[in-house]
């Protein structure tokens, strides 16, 4: 079956099984400098799709363009509710080298409802596979890391058996970033590691989100790259938290 065509009837699917995803928790703003969509037309959006719960995680400040530390300092003036969406406010945080340090600091973390951190190649150094490994692992052990973002994109030749197993010990997401997914992205092991990574999270009954990493307000909540790899997987619908937000909430203790 063609893969545009098989996207879209798994989508179809999905909903009349009535398994349709309720929170998208990797979405930006134009604050993040290279999105294209404000706060409240996020939410509207979100409101429009059925989402009960979205994440806005803007870029931590090393990615360039990203916004200032002021703005995490500053999210509490922002409603947490807009046209009925549950928001939650927050970053995603840069692994910027080999040891695992993220662009942000404690102070900061404490801003957010919401931290999510990942490897972006424009603010990265790299080193070997076990090295990469480590990083993402003390990435993964950092008790303010809720969701690891986009592990399988290929930006970081990474070991995933000990990141499954890391995931599942601190209760800390990994992402199925659709977005990575994307043909004209060209990411070309984006398809193959996620596949191992939900392979991996099968078998060792570890739960995965599914990330839209939305930058602009119609793209909340597509997942048509993503779903077609949990048919291919076999992979349980009680593990896809975006089909259980308040799971999902209890799971990472976000209140």
């Amino acid at each position: 079956m063609h893969e545009a065509k098989k996207c879209r009837t798994f989508v179809a699917e999905t909903k009349e099984n009535n398994m349709t995803p309720l929170i998208d928790l990797h979405t930006h703003t134009l604050a993040s400098g290279h999105a294209y969509s404000t706060i409240q037309e996020m939410a509207q959006a979100a409101s429009q799709k059925g989402i009960r719960i979205l994440g806005i995680t803007e870029h931590g400040p090393c990615l360039p363009g990203a916004c200032d530390p002021i703005y995490f300092r500053n999210l509490h003036v922002v409603p947490r509710e807009m046209f009925g969406v549950r928001l939650l406010l927050g970053v995603e945080l840069n692994i910027l080298d080999t040891s695992g340090r993220l662009d942000l600091d404690e102070r900061h973390y404490r801003c957010c409802d919401i931290r999510i951190a990942g490897i972006h190649l424009l603010c990265w150094q790299g080193g070997t596979r076990t090295q990469n490994t480590d990083a993402m692992l003390a990435a993964i052990h950092n008790p303010w890391t809720h969701i690891i973002s986009h592990p399988g994109d290929g930006t970081a030749d990474l070991d995933f058996e000990p990141i499954v197993r890391a995931a599942k010990e601190t209760q800390t997401l990994l992402e199925i970033n659709s977005s990575s997914l994307i043909p004209a992205r060209h990411k070309e092991s984006a398809r193959p590691n996620n596949l191992e990574i939900l392979r991996l999270c099968k078998q060792q009954d570890v739960p995965v989100i599914l990330g839209s990493d939305a930058h602009i307000s119609h793209s909340i909540a597509d997942y048509r790259y993503a779903l077609p790899l949990l048919e291919e997987t076999g992979f349980p619908d009680e593990l896809v938290m975006n089909y259980w937000p308040e799971q999902a909430l209890e799971y990472l203790k976000i209140r």
